[in-house]
This record gives structure tokens, sequence and C-alpha cells, in this order.
């Protein structure tokens, strides 16, 4: 490092290495010192000078090219101060927000190396972040439409406060605690907004001494708030990432062993794996427990006192879920297993690494006792392994298991490569299971590395190399290319691993070689038979391959071809890459045998097989290259002169297309030796490049294209393993010592080739031989026009030689296009820094010119010519485009090669490191391959992208293709012309003119269409590539969509061009002019009605409002930026190119800022203007009107009101006849009001003083009802009815203030008195509103507009429209009640109406009295109670006329009216809904709609109504449980539910005012006790004891309005029955109680609950009444599947043991299917001994029941406990049952009716079905004790029933579950046991 300060002047953060490893790396440090002084110098000066759009923006991309290209190679002191500028430019108050993500961006790209800057070198704000992030989240403007975003701008914020939070001062969690404290309200949605906050903010890294500054501050306060929620919500993610992330940051500081269990409990259950027979199951949510996190949370705690905690945990979590990865098994869970058999291991192996192998930086330190032992990391080894092997044969696991080999291995492959091997050999030897041979082989590419090196651990590990090659080699077969792809993969690991030398010669010639390496020596002399072997099933496999193919016509290679083809490749390169030369030499021999005798069609086979040629001939040329060249060369030269004119043949022999295929590929190899053949190839090349055959020409092309290659670019030579050769003497090298060596990054020796003189010369001769005469010809086409096939082939030439040589043809010098003349201004210079990829003298001309200048003007002619004279040559013209794209764009390597070979690395990269281990140990061939990349992308970097005037006539041209009347043509054209755009920044702004005047005047006949693609791909490319080079085309866009003579085809490609490929679009680019010129064009362009040309401009308008991003208007710099960029200037090592900001540049800036901002609005109001004079000019079609106001719509902005006409335009538009813009102009208008909305005063409150009590410290929160927020609850008997009251209220509108605690600075809306005036005339309002006003105080505009809001748009589906209640909320907010009369009356109107089409009009007039309602928050009292005083006529009329099609649209109004509004205001609702909700004499209906009414209401005032909660239950639930109607005691239950949500306490110190369950379940349970002894008889009818039947004829039936038909209840009725009849029907309404609010309660079972499952077990199997069946069902499956706390397992215990003692076996049935899942589901939290010993004990006792249903329930649910891991199996348990199956079943002497004595009987079914259970819990596997226990049980196949027949149901189920392993589990038995086991199932009696 210090040498690297002495050569650059400063010390640099991080340098990309692997510049150093380039053949010109001397020329990169001076280079990259002037690019950074550049970047430095500008970027600041550009913020300095106020230029943040354009000119900042730029230099922040050339500072983000720079970091690519050259790494963080700056100082220190620069990379803070580049830092500071970046986060004060990002953090600008109301940013164009598309500059705040590209500036997020960057700034994350700088802090992503935390290691480089230390807390104490940066420190960042918090607080600009969150108040960005408050902006853009949680946007108050976005859902109107008054701002639109980029799509992924939320994730980018998040990372960016990800990276940042690291920095933030170490009072930021304290500030931040203040800040979010007050918002956490778990029934409220702003909790989701503080935990989300707190997740992503919060810092966890202070040091271990700052810490009660940090995580101390809250740990105990959040643990206890996620302890406290039982029931998943959705925002419990974000603790559990915080949690992950703290953990994770702290290791070893914190004690987390309280909370293992509950962790692992909750992991567990958000599989939502199916458990046991139960008919229901219950869905939760299972996105809340995020794998990566929580499996980062639980490897967090391993390690130290702990860690055996931990382990244990984690083996029990992988026993209970072994059986669900089996292969068997499939469903919803097994992606999520599958992620988290890959993330344990992962994330495992990367605390490993942290604490012992990465290098120590300023992350908190892990203390010595809690890092992980060697022991430790053996017992999770063996954890994880089995569920692996298991996993790894699964239908889509086999990649993912693969991934968790090889973490595993890298720590013990020991354990993991033995067991692999053990399944490998097997399939590799069994030809009839090629998936389970896959999935071994993918497997075992995945541990190659770790098998090599695993040293002393797994020494015997290489010795299983060659077998494993040998064996594979039949995996090559061409009817299977799945089999052989992965087998290529597999050959292909292990070859890159090892030299193939013969090192047998070592074991006579040395004698220090161990007894292990001597063995190896002695394997390696057969590494030559498998080379040779390996080519021969190559062969085999090239020659099925082409004779498959030979009959069907087609030139590409299908999907499958092309793997075989790569993966084919890639193998037959490394295998002769890593050969000494004598194999290599064999296998020379073998592959020139096969070529120089061997002809196949072109395609597929000499595609093959010219691939293996190359692969030859780039491992050593001289050799292969001396092998083939003359003889291709004679071949073809031998077979042109003895067929004359085959020049002129459309088809040629394959046996010369053959040949010149194998010399295009061949020549792909090091150039100088192709020097002593330069005759040859040029021959070759002269005789075949103008073939008539397109084949023939085309492979010439190639030829000539790879011979340029191989002689003009910088390339590595050598990619073997090592970098010495492998030819060395065994005495000096053994080559087995360096199996799976990894590459020296510092040693690399990379052997590059770099183009000599000599190469130089010959790429010259060729270029002036070909080249020249191509151009000549072309230059000459007027005088001696040319045959369209003559010129396709002459333009071939040319465009291969720009593809061979395009790294040495330098892009021509031109003036460069003025940004004046783009229409753009910028404080700085736009231009890219400069980055070579070649030596400066390595450069061709032709003629002394620039090659590229000279063939653009010859191409410019020939297009000139083409168009005048053979317009229709499509083929010509597109290969002219592509010809223009590769001159712009190719440098010798291409964008999307270049990201495809990215992408491949990096995968193949990932494969194949070692992540355990110091610096990855990366192997050579990666290594230098990465250095390949690192040069291409110099390469693609090397185009210095200035827009000359040659560029813009080259896009003009392209422009003009992308018109053309060929679809092909216009359309290739076009992408080019994309590419240009995005390339030459601002080029776009050339044609925009042109553009629009086509769109506008357009007015000729159809012309024909066929050709236009290729134009415009290349144009499109062209834009990518020259920034702003689209502005060149923009006043010619705009003029070809206005003119009226513009012809239909020019017309349809401007669209196209507008239109852009993929995301861009000119039509959406972010500057008022553009849009300014555009906008109106696509409006007025109506002058063809053809339906494609309609479509492509409705796609644009729909691709503009999909990729809207707002501009801004204005942009204000903050003094934060000025002083940060002055400090970048101040840096002076590099010095930056730009000398310090003085006071007159700053001032300069200051009036630059306010005269842009000035020019941008009055862009936006002229554009605004234009486009509503268009459409109210009444000239345009209704289409195009709409897409007026469309586009219009998308200009409405939070800072910048809209002008008068365009909100008279919006106000006309509500009433217009059109649905459309009905629609669209009701979603304006409510923006437009938003817009208008005049700020409403606040004022700061002590909420202590208010209710006369103390601050309370900050020490301990108690959420809840405490005495300081009493006063903002309901208070019945306090309401504000008077004005006196009312304006003495302090009126609090969110339900979370208060809740958890108070704010520091509490705010709330000032009284009516200070708000805005409500009752303006028309003379006192702004122009804007003045319209408004007008159209609303006419009543024909309100009759017409409430009756078109009435009607109805989609039958049946209709829903109560939200967007219309905001609006008649704007506008009763902005003029309070002065329309409110007129309104009045359409309501009443509405409603009269009850016809059966009245649904629509009352939604209606719900929307717009809830927007009326919500309007008036800010009315006086006065106001107020005048329209509550007719509301509640209103809505007490409602409340009577509520029909089935409208309660639901009723419910959403009572719920819109009740949102964030102050309980108190709201008094005369809430009195009027609680008078007589349910009332004796009603319909179902009625009461079930008031009901409902009540539960909207109070749902969204959550805990700030206890009165009200309370009121309603003692007052009307508690005297209606038993009500007679369906609906409404299901409506009750639900009510029950939200009023009891609210009985939650996070601590116990906390406190509530809500209705307790506790004194609910007490009463209830006091009524419900009988029914739990009822006994069902055999057909399910409910008997008491065993006298009177209840319920058990159909008493009670329904008719279709859930209305009960009292058939019984009368004469015939006893007074024993009717109370009966009561109960169940109090029973059915607790039901619903408990199955709808377990589900949402945060305490999920508390012990009072528990109290109800003896009754709902005992009714469970009722089958009279299905209605309660069904209830108790759904109860039942809600308490097994609940979340049981510790403090309530004894109460459950006891439940279950209650339900065991009751009468019905029934209820005994029952809960075993209860234990079985309530265990699983609360498995970590059961597993205490006294616990699994109470279970042991329930389910040992029950399969002993007299009951045969009863007994087989509880072998099944013994089976699963076992299964599970729960119970495990011993010797004591397997005596026991043993013992129960030996009671000898004695006859009684004379009796034949019953022979066998009944509980003897029972006692020996109870021990089979003991034993059985034992074999059911292990369907997969055999273990020990399983031989032994099938052999007793076949003692039982002749036994009285039910025995024989449990019997041979278990004998049934083993065979089917084991017989997919049959030949691996039968091992496991001795042959006397296999023989009674088979008899036992073919013989007649298992058929019986």
């Amino acid at each position: 490092m210090e040498e690297r300060e002495s050569v650059l002047g400063f010390r640099p953060q991080k340098e990309r290495i692997y510049n150093k490893l380039l053949p010109y790396a001397e020329l990169i440090d001076d280079e990259s010192t002037k690019a950074f002084g550049e970047i430095k110098g500008y970027l600041a000066k550009a913020v300095g000078l106020r230029d943040i759009k354009v000119g900042a923006a730029h230099w922040c991309g050339q500072l983000s090219r720079y970091i690519r290209l050259y790494g963080m190679k700056f100082s220190k002191e620069d990379h803070i101060a580049l830092i500071k500028l970046l986060f004060e430019l990002t953090t600008i108050p109301e940013l164009e927000v598309s500059l705040v993500q590209k500036f997020a961006c960057q700034l994350v790209g700088l802090l992503k190396k935390k290691e480089l800057l230390t807390r104490e070198d940066l420190v960042l704000p918090w607080k600009p972040l969150y108040e960005l992030a408050e902006w853009v989240i949680y946007s108050r403007y976005e859902h109107l439409g008054l701002q639109f975003f980029p799509p992924n701008i939320d994730n980018v914020l998040k990372n960016l406060v990800k990276h940042c939070r690291e920095y933030f001062p170490e009072s930021a969690t304290e500030e931040m605690l203040n800040e979010w404290r007050p918002l956490l309200c778990p029934f409220d949605v702003t909790n989701i907004k503080a935990v989300h906050y707190l997740e992503h903010f919060l810092p966890t890294n202070l040091p271990a001494t700052k810490q009660h500054l940090g995580y101390m501050l809250w740990f105990d306060e959040m643990i206890n708030l996620w302890d406290s929620y039982h029931n998943t919500p959705t925002w419990e993610s974000g603790m559990v990432n915080l949690f992950s992330r703290l953990a994770h940051d702290n290791i070893g500081y914190i004690d987390w062993s309280p909370y293992v269990s509950k962790i692992f409990n909750r992991f567990l259950r958000s599989f939502n794996l199916p458990v046991g027979t139960q008919k229901v199951q219950v869905g939760r949510s299972n996105n809340t427990y995020d794998i990566e996190s929580t499996v980062i949370w639980i490897v967090s705690m391993m390690g130290g006192p702990n860690n055996q905690l931990v382990q244990d945990h984690i083996d029990k979590l992988f026993k209970a879920l072994q059986n669900f990865f089996h292969p068997s098994n499939y469903g919803t869970w097994n992606l999520k297993l599958s992620g988290l058999l890959m993330a344990f291991p992962k994330n495992f192996v990367k605390r490993l690494h942290r604490e012992r192998y990465k290098k120590p930086s300023w992350d908190t330190h892990i203390p010595d006792n809690t890092k992980l032992t060697d022991q430790n990391v053996t017992d999770f080894v063996k954890s994880i392994a089995p569920v692996v092997s298991v996993a790894m044969f699964s239908k889509f696991g086999s990649h993912d298991s693969a991934i968790a080999l090889r973490y595993l291995s890298n720590m013990r492959p020991e354990i993991v490569v033995p067991d692999l091997l053990e399944k490998m050999y097997p399939a590799m030897e069994n030809l009839t299971e090629p998936h389970r041979l896959i999935a071994c082989m993918i497997c075992v590419v995945s541990v190659a590395r770790p098998m090599l090196t695993a040293g002393r651990w797994y020494p015997e590990g290489r010795s299983h190399i060659l077998p494993l090659l040998n064996l594979s080699l039949p995996g090559i077969d061409h009817n299977d290319f799945k089999k052989s792809v992965v087998t290529f993969q597999m050959i292909s690991m292990f070859i890159t691993l090892i030299p193939i030398v013969d090192c047998s010669e070592a074991v006579h010639l040395r004698e220090d070689l161990s007894e292990t390496e001597r063995e190896l020596c002695s394997a390696t002399a057969q590494f030559e038979d498998f080379v040779l072997q390996f080519l021969d099933r190559v062969f085999l496999l090239i020659e099925n391959s082409a004779q498959e193919h030979s009959h069907v016509e087609t030139t590409r290679l299908n999907s499958e071809q092309t793997m075989v083809e790569m993966a084919l490749t890639s193998t037959f390169t490394s295998v002769l890459q890593q050969c000494s030369a004598p194999i290599y030499q064999s296998a020379l021999r073998r592959l020139f045998n096969f070529v120089s005798n061997s002809v196949y069609e072109i395609k597929v086979g000499g595609r093959f097989t010219s691939n293996l040629c190359r692969a030859a001939a780039r491992v050593n040329p001289q050799a292969a290259v001396k092998t083939f060249l003359p003889l291709f060369c004679r071949n073809i030269k031998e077979h042109m002169d003895s067929h004359e004119g085959i020049e002129k043949e459309e088809h040629l022999d394959n046996g010369f297309l053959w040949n010149l295929q194998m010399l295009a590929q061949l020549v792909r190899c090091n150039g100088k030796v192709l020097l002593p053949y330069r005759e040859d190839l040029l021959s070759v090349l002269s005789l075949t490049l103008h073939l008539k055959c397109i084949q023939g020409y085309e492979l010439a092309g190639q030829l000539l294209r790879f011979v340029l290659r191989a002689l003009t670019l910088h390339y590595p030579l050598d990619y073997k393993s090592i970098a010495e050769s492998f030819d060395r003497p065994v005495t000096e090298y053994l080559a087995i010592n360096d199996w799976a060596m990894p590459g020296d990054i510092y040693n690399l020796n990379v052997e590059w080739h770099i183009p000599s003189s000599e190469e130089i010369s010959y790429a010259h001769a060729i270029i002036n031989s070909l080249l020249g005469t191509e151009l000549d010809i072309i230059a000459k086409i007027q005088e001696a026009p040319v045959e369209r096939e003559e010129l396709l082939q002459r333009l071939n030439v040319i465009l291969e030689c720009i593809l061979g040589a395009g790294a040495v043809f330098p892009m021509w010098n031109g003036t460069a296009v003025e940004l004046a003349e783009l229409e753009l201004e910028s404080k700085v210079p736009l231009h890219r820094f400069d980055c070579c990829c070649k030596g400066s003298d390595l450069e061709v001309q032709f003629q002394a010119q620039n090659v590229r200048e000279s063939v653009v003007g010859a191409m410019g002619k020939l297009l000139e010519h083409l168009l005048e004279k053979s317009e229709d040559d499509t083929k010509s013209l597109c290969k002219i485009i592509r010809i223009f794209e590769t001159v712009l764009f190719f440098f010798g390597a291409s964008k999307p090669d270049f990201d495809a070979r990215w992408k491949s690395f990096h995968s193949v990269k990932e494969a194949v490191e070692d992540k355990l281990r110091e610096k990855k140990k990366h192997l050579r061939p990666i290594l230098v391959d990465r250095v390949v990349l690192q040069q291409e992308l110099r390469m693609l970097h090397s185009n210095s992208r200035v827009f000359t005037e040659l560029h813009k006539k080259i896009l003009l041209q392209l422009y003009g293709l992308s018109l053309s009347r060929y679809g092909e043509v216009r359309k290739k054209a076009q992408a080019v012309l994309c590419s240009i755009h995005t390339n030459y920044a601002y080029s776009y702004r050339c044609i925009l003119d042109d553009l629009a005047e086509k769109l506008v005047n357009s007015n000729t006949p159809e012309k024909q269409f066929k050709v236009r693609k290729k134009a415009q791909e290349v144009l499109f490319q062209s834009y990518a590539n020259l920034p702003y080079s689209y502005r060149c085309m923009l006043d010619d866009l705009e003029v070809r969509l206005v003119t009226p003579t513009t012809p239909e085809h020019v017309f349809k490609g401007a669209l196209y061009v507008i239109y852009g490929n993929g995301r861009y679009n000119l039509a959406a680019k972010r500057s008022w002019k553009v849009i300014g010129k555009l906008w109106p064009a696509i409006v007025q362009a109506q002058h063809f009605e053809k339906p494609s040309i309609l479509k492509i401009v409705d796609d644009i308008v729909i691709k503009v409002s999909k990729g809207m991003e707002s501009p801004a208007i204005r942009i204000n710099t903050t003094s934060g930026c000025i002083a940060a960029a002055k400090c970048l200037l101040e840096c002076r090592v590099p010095n930056p190119n730009q000398s310090q900001l003085v006071e007159q540049d700053l001032k300069e800036g200051v009036q630059y800022e306010e005269k842009r901002n000035e020019q941008a609005k009055g862009l936006y109001h002229q554009l605004t203007s234009e486009l509503v004079s268009l459409v109210k000019s009444g000239n345009l079609m209704w289409k195009f009107s709409q897409f007026g106001m469309e586009l219009l719509s998308m200009l409405l902005r939070y800072d910048e009101r809209l002008n008068e006409e365009g909100v008279e335009l919006f106000m006309r538009g509500m009433v217009h006849d059109s649905l459309i813009i009905r629609k669209l102009s009701t979603g304006s208008m409510a923006a437009i009001l938003k817009q208008q909305k005049r700020k409403h005063p606040k004022v700061v409150i002590d909420p202590y003083k208010i209710s006369g009590t103390q601050v309370s410290g900050y020490d301990k929160f108690r959420p809840g009802n405490r005495e300081d927020n009493n006063w903002i609850l309901y208070d019945s008997q306090n309401l504000l009815d008077t004005k006196e009251k009312w304006e003495k209220a302090v009126f609090v509108e969110k339900t979370h203030w208060g809740f958890y605690c108070w704010p520091k600075e509490m705010k709330v809306y000032a009284d009516s008195s200070q708000q805005p005036k409500l009752d303006r005339t028309l003379d006192e309002l702004p122009t804007e509103e003045k319209p408004i006003y007008t159209c609303l105080a006419h009543k024909n505009f309100v009759s017409k507009f409430v009756e078109l809001l009435a009607l109805e748009e989609h039958k049946g589906r209709d829903k109560f429209r939200e967007k219309h209640s905001t609006l008649l909320k704007g506008i009763f907010r902005n003029f309070g009640d002065t329309f409110l009369e007129e309104f009045k009356s359409k309501i009443e109107t509405l409603l009269e109406d009850m016809s059966p089409s009245c649904e629509s009009k009352h939604r209606c007039a719900m929307e717009i009295l809830a927007g009326i309602i919500r309007g008036s928050k800010h009315w006086p009292y006065e106001k107020t109670k005048a329209l509550w005083d007719w509301a509640s006529v209103i809505i007490a009329d409602i409340l009577k006329k509520m029909t089935p099609e409208t309660q639901k649209d009723w419910g959403t109004f009572f719920t819109v009216i009740s949102e964030s509004r102050d309980p108190r205001k709201l008094h005369w609702l809430f009195e009027l809904l609680l008078k007589e909700p349910v009332l004796e004499g009603n319909s179902s209906m009625h009461d079930t709609s008031r009901l409902f009414a009540i539960t909207s209401a109070i749902v969204q005032q959550e805990w700030r109504i206890p009165d009200i909660l309370d009121r309603l239950l003692k007052q009307t639930l508690m005297k209606n449980l038993s009500h007679r109607y369906k609906n409404v005691r299901d409506r009750i239950g639900i009510l029950l539910s939200s009023i009891f949500l609210y009985d939650y306490k996070v601590s116990p110190e906390c406190c509530t005012q809500s209705p307790r369950r506790q004194d609910f379940v007490d009463v209830v349970i006091r009524d419900l006790d009988p029914l739990k002894d009822s006994v069902l008889t055999e057909n399910g009818n409910s008997l008491a004891g065993d006298e009177n039947k209840v319920n058990g004829d159909s008493k009670v039936s329904e008719n279709s309005k859930g209305e009960e038909k009292m058939e019984v209840d009368g004469e015939n009725s006893t007074d024993q029955e009717k109370e009966r009849d009561e109960q169940i029907k109090e029973c059915k309404t607790v039901m619903k109680w408990l199955s709808n609010g377990m589900g949402k309660m945060y305490t999920s079972m508390p012990s009072e609950l528990l109290q109800f499952l003896p009754i709902i077990c005992a009714l469970e199997y009722e089958t009279k009444d299905e209605e309660l069946k069904s209830d108790c069902c759904m109860a039942l499956a809600c308490f097994s599947q609940a979340l049981i706390q510790p403090d309530t397992m004894q109460a459950a215990l006891h439940a279950i043991k209650e339900v065991i003692g009751l009468k019905s076996w029934h209820a005994r049935v029952a809960v075993l299917g209860y234990i079985q899942v309530m265990v699983f589901c609360n498995f970590f939290t059961f597993h205490k001994p006294e616990y699994k010993h109470k279970i042991q004990e329930f389910v040992f006792h029950l399969i002993c029941d007299d009951q045969l249903e009863v007994r087989e329930m509880a072998a099944v649910t013994l089976s699963g406990l076992l299964h599970c891991g729960y119970l495990k199996m011993n010797q004591d348990m397997v005596n026991h049952f043993e013992s129960l199956s030996k009671n000898k079943l004695r006859r009684r002497k004379g009796v034949t009716q019953d022979p066998v004595d009944l509980s003897v009987l029972i006692k020996r079914h109870a021990g089979v079905l003991g034993l059985s259970a034992f074999v059911q819990a292990y369907p997969y596997d055999v273990p020990e004790f399983m031989p032994q226990i099938l052999m007793d049980l076949s003692n039982h196949v002749n036994d009285p029933q039910p025995i024989q027949m449990t019997v041979k149901k278990t004998l049934s189920n083993f065979r089917r579950t084991h017989h997919d392993n049959w030949h691996d589990h039968k091992q496991m038995f001795t042959d006397d046991q296999l023989v009674i086991l088979t008899d036992l199932l073919v013989s007649p009696t298992y058929y019986a």
C-alpha cells in the first residue's frame, strides 16, 4: 500500500486489482488520476453552480463508471467528501425523485465497503433520510396522482438507509425511539409504519462500550412487545428482521436463552405444514418469518454457553421437518423448506468465516468464549446432513441440496462426502433411475473441491476422482440431454481442479511419497485412457446428434441442443487445457482422425465439431493449427478448383461447407500462429467471401471476423489451473500436489496475446485488400449498379471487417454538437472521461483515413441510392442498419455478450469458491476469466460517446429509416435509434420537432406494410450509447406527427420512435421541453383511423401512464450541498480540474437556478394550457380528446395549481357522456381539490396538563389505558352536546396517539375559529377555485352529476367507491356547507327509491354522505350539529331499509366516516347505533344490519371507546347470545371478536378498560357446562346420559335468509328440551366468536378459553345438527393450531385430562386429534420432560380405551408424535406394548358366540396398535428395531378382529411406503426375516 501511495500521491481506498494484470497496466494510473480529477472538479462545480438535474447527474454517472472501472481508487478524504456531497444531494427537500434514485444508488455504491470507513471517519444524520422516506414511501399525494415515482424507489431508499445506518450518530437511537414510539399501536395501521421505521433505521452496530446508547434502550421493550403478539400480524416480520440484525451485529452480548423455544416455535409454525387428521385446516400468514432473517437470528444465537440449547432446538427442528423433505411429500411448503435447507449452512459458514478467517474490521468483536468450536461445527453438520440426503432426490430439491452440501462439505467433508459417494456409486451403475443419477451428480459436483482439499480430514477423497470420471462416461447419452449436460458439468468440474498428468513414474523415481500418494500416482496412469474414451463418447454424441438433425430444416439450435453445445465445448476445452503434452497429442490425433474422416451437416454436427477444433487450437495453437489448417485450406482450394462456377451455386456440398466451418473456428487462437499461413488464409477469403451460397459467404465472413480478432485483440493464452508447465519431470514436479490448487491473484502470471506490429500489418493488409475493394465498389454504385445478392455479400464483408477489427478502429474525431442546438443548458461540460483498452500504437486506418468514418460515408451514399432507386431492397437496408450499429457501438466487445458472460462468470465463481476460508480461494481459471472480463469492460467503455455532427447525421439517417414504409426496416432502425438515445444523452432532441410535425399533419391513403424493423433497433441502441443524442430528432418527430401531408408509414414510424422499446419511451422523458413538444402532437395525431395506428397511440399513452415519473419544476439546492461541494474541491490529491468556488460563482448559480425554475414553471403552464385548449377546441375525435385529458391528469402536481381553464375542463368532464372521461375527471378533481386545500393550523398541547397527571418516565412504558390518556376516551356521561363543551374539547383525530406514549411535542388541529374561512363568496375565491364554485352553484349541474354518479357500472359487482367520497370530502372541506342543501335533497331522493334496482342509487347516496361527513372535520359546532341533526335521521332510516345487496357497502360507509376521527366528535352516530341494535320482533335482516353497522363503526375507533364496547356487551350481546336467528348469532359472534380484541396487555403492568374475556367466559361457561356431558349414540344423536334425546330430530330448520322456523318450540317441547335448545344456540354463538376471534386476538390462547375445550370435543361429532358440527370443527381447529404460552401449558393439559374423563368416546377421539396438532404447533414450548410425560401418559391411556375408534386414533396420534420426534422411542416403550400384545386370548369352554375375553382382547389390540405405531412412525426408512417389531406383528396376523385387520393394514402401509428404496431397506433384515416378511406380503392371508 505504501508503494501505491508513493506512485499515486495518495493511499487508495480499494483499487480494482484486475487492472494491474492487464497488458497495458502502466497506462492506467495516469488515466485514472486524470479521470478522477475531472469527476471531482466538474461534479463539485455543477453542484456549486446549482446545475443539479443535468450537470451533477451526468458527473454522478461518470463517478459510477469510474468505480466500476477502477474501484474506489481515491483517498479516504475524497471518499468521505463524495459521500457527504451525495448524501446532501439525495436529501435535497422535494427533489425530483428520479434524481433521488440516481444519487441514492451511487451513494450506496460508495458506502458498500464499510470496512473502509469507520464510525470515527464518518457520521451521517438520520433525520434527513427519515424525512425523505416519509415524503416518498408514505406520500400524501401519490395515491391521488399528484406525484409519480419510479417503480422501485421504495427498495432503493431501504437499501440506502441500510448502508447509512452504520454511520448514524450515537444519539440517533434515543431520538428515533422518541419519534416513533408514539406510533406504536397494535390495533392501528400506523404500527406497521412504526415497526418498519424501527426495522430499517435503528442502528444495531454500536461498539460494546456504547450499547447503553444503542439496543439496551429498546431491547427489553421490543422483545416483550414481540412476545405479546401471538397471531403473526403482518408487521411482525419487521420485528423479526430487526432482532435478526441485532443478533448478527452483537453475537455474544445478548442472552437469547429465554426466547429460544419461542423463536423456534413460531418459526416452525410459519411453514403452515399439514399435521394430523383434522378435517379443517386453519390458514395462517406464512410471510412473517422470512427464512433468511430467521436463520441469521438462530445462527447468531449459537456458540458459548447457549450453544447446546440452540443446537438441540436445531436438531429437533430438522427431525420434525425431515419427512416433509422426502420426495413423496410435495406441497406449498416445499419452496420455503428448500430455502431453509440452503439458508442454514450458508449463514453458518458466514459466521464461521467471520470468526476465523475474515480480516479484522471495526465491526463489533465476537467474544472468544462465544465463538463456535470445532465440536459445535461437527454437531451442526451432523444435524443438517441427514435431511439434505433425503431432500436431494425430491422433485425440485437437488439443486438446493447441492448448495447446502457445498457449504457443509467445506466445514466437514469427512461427514458429508462418504455418505454422498455411497449413494453415487450405485446410482452410476444402475441405468434405470436417471433422476437419481442426475441428482447424485449435481450434488457430487458441489462437493468436488472440498473432496480434493480436505487433506487430513478426508484424505481418501482424492482416490475417488478417477473411478468417478470413468463411471461418468456412459452419462454422455444423446437420448438424454439433461443427463448429458450434468455429466459434462461433473467432468468439467473435476478436470478443472486437477492437472491431467501421468505421474505413475513417480512411484519408481521418488521416495518421499506416502502410501496414499503412491496409490494416487499409480492411478493417474489411467488419465490417457479416460481422455480418449471421453473423446469417443463425444464423437458418438456428435454422430447421433447430426443424424438426428439431418431431416429438420432449421437454422438455429433448439434450447436442448444449445445447452449441450455449451456444455460440450466448455468441458472439451477444460479437458485439453489440463492435459500434459503427451496426452494432448494423443487427443489431438484422435480428433484429427475424426475430423478428417467425417462430414456432417453444418447446423448441428458441424457446429459441435468445429467447437472441438476451436478448443484444440485455443489450448495449443501451434500444434492444432499445424495439424488442421493446411488440411482445411487444401480441401477448400481443391474443391473450388475442381468445381467450376461454384461461386454461382446457391447450394454447396456439405464437405466444402464442413471444411470452411472447421477453418472458421480453428483460427480463433493466438494470432501469431496464423502468420505463417497468411497467404493461405487470404486466398481462401478471396475465394469464398463472394460465394452466392448464403451459408458459404456467411461462413467465410466468420472466418474473416475471427482472423481479424485473433490478430488485433488482447486476450490471455493460458487458462490452466497453474501458471507453470505440466511437462516438468516428476522428480521436480508432482502434479497430484496441485490438485484443486487455488490461484494467487498477486502472482497470476497471465500470458497475454499483445498484437505485434507484424500482426497489425497483416490485419492492415486484409482491411486494405478486402474492405477497400468493397468501399470502392459501393462508392461507384451509382455509375456501376450491382445485383442485390452481390450487394448483400459486399455489405457482409464490410460488417465482418468491423466486427473483427473493431478494437483497432478508433472513433472519428469530430466537432461535438452544441448543447444549445439540443435545447439544453448545463454549467459544466457533459463529456465522458477517457478509458484506454489497448496500447496507443495499435490502430488501423484505411488509406490514411479513419475506417469508421470511411464506412459511414460510403453507407450514407449507398443509403441515398437505395432509397432513391430500390427502396424495397429490405435486406440491404437491414444490413446497412446493422453496419451503422456496429460502427457506433462495437469496439471489440458487445454489450449483450458481455452481460451474458458476466452473469455466467458469477454463477460459476459462486459454485466453486470457498466461502469459508480467507480470500475465497478462487481457482486460477476463474481469476483469469475475471481479468478477461475487465478487459472487455474497458473495451465497452472505451468509446468517448461524443455526439458529433457525423453522429447526428447517422441518427437522422436512422430516423429516416425508422419511418420507412417497410415494417422490418422500421423496427430494426427504431431499435438502434433507441440505443443512440440511451448512449448519447439528449441526442433524441434532434428529431423532436419533426416527430411532432409528422404526428399532427397526416392525411394520406394507406401504404403497404412489410419491412421496417432493423433501423429502429439500431436507432434505439444509439440512444442508449450516445447520451442526449435523441434530442437531434425531437423537432422532426414533432413535425411529422402534426403535418397533414405525412404518409401513413411515416406517421406510424414516428409513433413507434416515440414508443421506443422496453421501458424507454420518448413521451415519458423527464423534460418539460420534450413532453411540451410531444404530448400536444400525440393528442393531435388523429388523422388515421386504422386500428393498428390507434393501438400504438393507445400503447404510448398507457406506457406514459405506467412509466411516468414527475419532472421537477423547482429544484432548490441547499446550503449543505454547496458546502459539501466546496469540501470536495478542497481535497487536492488528485487535484480537481476546477478551481475553488468563489462568491461570483455562487451568485451565478443562484441566478441560474431561479431562471431554470421559472423557465420550468412557464413550460409547465404552457403545456397544460395547450392541452386544455386542444381538448376544449372541439376539433379532436373523442378518443384523442380522452388522450388529452389522460395526459393532462398526469400533469397535476402537489406544488403547482392547475389553471382555471383546466379545472373547468375537469369539472365539465364529471358530467360528460363518456364513462371513461367521467371516471378520469372524478379522480382528477379529487386531486385538484387536494391541490387547493388550504393549510389547517395546528397547535401544541400538553396531554399531561389536560389530564392533570405527571409526565411519565421513558424508562418504563405502559401501553393501553392510563391516567394521562383517559381524557381522549369516549364517555357517554359527558358527551360534547353543547357549543361550550365542543369548543373546550381538544380533539385527537388519529387513533394511535396516546396508546403507547405521547410524542415529545403533541400537535392537534386548532379550534374551528382559527381554521380557514368556510363561507366564501365567489369573489373571495382564487381564480382556480371559481370554476368549481360556479358549476356546483348550478342545480342542473349537481342534478346531472348525482344522476350520473348513481348509474350502475358493473351489474352485481359494484362496490362503495372511496374516490367518490374523497371528491365530495374535498368539496365540503374547501367550501364548507355552501352546497349542502342541494346535496341533501339529492341524498334524500336517492334513498327514497326502494325499487329492485335501487342498489346503485343507495350506493351513490352513501358515497356522497360519507364525503360530506368526512369533509366536515373542521366545521364549527353549529354547522356540525346541524349536519348531524339531519344525518341522524337519514342514518336511522338507512338502518331500517338496508338490503342484503347494500349491506356490505353500508358497512364500508360506517367504516369510512369513523376512520381517523375523534370518537367524541361522532357521538351522534354512536348513540344512534347503540339505540336498541337488537330488538325483539325485528327481522333477521334488520338486526344483522344494525350489528354490522356497529361493527364497522367501532372497528376504526379501536381502544378509545371502552364505554361503547361495555354498553354494547352488557346491554345487547349478553342478552342475545341464544338469539333464534342464525344470521344474528353469527353477527354477534363476529362483534364479540371485535370487542374482546382490545383485551390485550403488552406487559402485566399495563391496563385496559375494554371488556375482559375472563368475565364473559365465566358467565357463558356456566350456561354451556351441561353440554360437555352429552353422549352421542351410534348414529350421532346427542343424549343426556342414557335418557332424553336432545336435538336428535331436526327441530330447527332455516330458510334461505338464515331465519329458523321454530317448528318444535311449542306444546310438544318439554322444558328440558327448550333449555337444551337455548344452550345449543348460545354454544353456536360462542363457537362463532372463537373461530372468528382466535385468529385476530393478539393473545391467541388465554387460559380462560381452554374451558371450552371439553364442550367442543363433546359436540364435534354431532351429526344431526350440521351447523353445530361445523362450528365445533372450526373452533377445534383454531384451538389445535393456537400458540400456547408457557404459563398456559398446565391449563391445556388439565383441559385434555378433563376431556379424557368425559362419558362420550367421540370427545376422546376429538381430543386425540387436538393433541397431535397442538403439540406440533407448540413443538418447542411443549418439549419439557414433564409435559412430554403427561402427553405420553394420555396417549398410552387412550390406546387401551374400551372403544375401538379411540384406540385406533390413539395409535395414529402416537405414530405422529414419534414421527415428528416429539416422543422418542425407547426400550421401555417397546416392552410396554410387547407385554400388552402378549396377553393370551383364552376361550371359554362351551361358549360359541363370545369366545374371547373382551378386556384381554382390548389389551392385546392396544399392544399391537402400539407396535404398529412404531412401524408407521418411520415411513421412509428402517431403523434397527423395526425388523423385530415386524416379526412380532407377524405373530398376530391370525388373531381375531380387529387385531388381524390392524396387522394387515400396517404391513400394507409398510410395503407401500418402503417400495421405492427397498433395495436399500432390505439390507436391515436377516435372511430369515426377509423370508417371513415376503411370505406375509404375498401370501393368501395377506389378501384375505
